[in-house]
């Protein structure tokens, strides 16, 4: 956890802010301000891409069974980085929660958080904890959702993980990418769901390889969530939940997949319109 913890505060630094650079406007331009832009390992770089039988592989973990068929992925592999294998940095199947008056012995006031009421529940995920594991997958309401937040791009959010009649279980790739053309060229970290072992990335909000491709990721209805602090979360609900710090879980080591006809019924039911999750303060209560 504290070598968890170094690696992502230098992100913080390396990314959470942007550089401005102030020029005279001239009669016939003005530059505009840029964000930083720091290197990462390049994955093409690390040998990280592979093919097999006519498939393109992306590497996965030392297991073999792990790599992710990204074949007919609209991604560029140069603009993929790091590489460091799946579910390396555990996102939450079971998470566990503590009350407001413990919560507030460890938190200061400023401290951001991602508020979800759904039905008679109330959760709130730090996102100090949420930097940790990256994705929360929970059950609110009797309804599987997933709150997550990437300190690279300052993104954080509540989703449905409801496709059909069933639901996905999501966790990290291994991998972040960028584009310059979105959220101002700044890294993403690649998801995966188990059940179909396809990828994902946030900032464009939809699946981006495997059977799940072009499937948006389904940010819940902005009705049923805030992106909000400590300040203004304590004292106002009588059943609030507050995600617990220093959780840990263990990935398992198999899981079941979806056949065929499954994945025709969830992507027959399923809007296949996906759209950009909404930036850090957007959403309000």
């Amino acid at each position: 956890m504290k070598k968890l913890s170094i690696l992502l505060l230098s992100f913080v630094f390396i990314f959470g802010c942007k550089m401005k650079e102030s020029t005279q406007e001239s009669t016939s331009q003005r530059e505009e301000s840029k964000p930083e832009k720091r290197k990462f390992p390049v994955a093409i770089e690390h040998g990280k891409f592979m093919e097999e039988e006519g498939r393109k592989l992306l590497y996965g973990g030392e297991n073999p069974d792990w790599h992710f068929d990204i074949t007919g992925s609209e991604l560029k592999d140069e603009q993929y980085h790091f590489g460091i294998g799946r579910e390396r940095f555990h996102a939450l199947t079971d998470p566990q929660y503590f009350s407001e008056a413990e919560a507030d012995e460890i938190y200061e006031d400023s401290a951001r958080f991602l508020l979800l009421k759904m039905g008679n529940e109330i959760k709130a995920y730090g996102i100090d904890l949420l930097t940790h594991h990256e994705i929360v997958n929970d059950v609110v309401d009797g309804k599987p959702i997933l709150a997550a937040y990437c300190i690279l791009a300052d993104l954080g959010a509540v989703y449905s993980r409801e496709y059909g009649d069933t639901s996905l279980t999501f966790a990290l790739s291994g991998y972040t990418y960028f584009d310059p053309e979105v959220w101002e060229g700044l890294d993403g970290f690649v998801w995966w769901d188990r059940e179909t072992e396809s990828t994902w990335w946030p900032l464009i909000g939809k699946g981006v390889s495997g059977e799940m491709k072009d499937m948006p990721l389904k940010v819940l209805d902005e009705s049923m969530w805030s992106q909000t602090s400590w300040e203004e979360i304590k004292g106002k609900y009588d059943n609030l939940e507050v995600l617990k710090p220093d959780q840990s879980m263990k990935p398992p080591s198999s899981w079941p997949e979806f056949s065929s006809k499954k994945l025709a019924e969830i992507k027959s039911a399923e809007n296949m319109n996906a759209k950009s999750p909404p930036r850090w303060g957007e959403v309000k209560e």
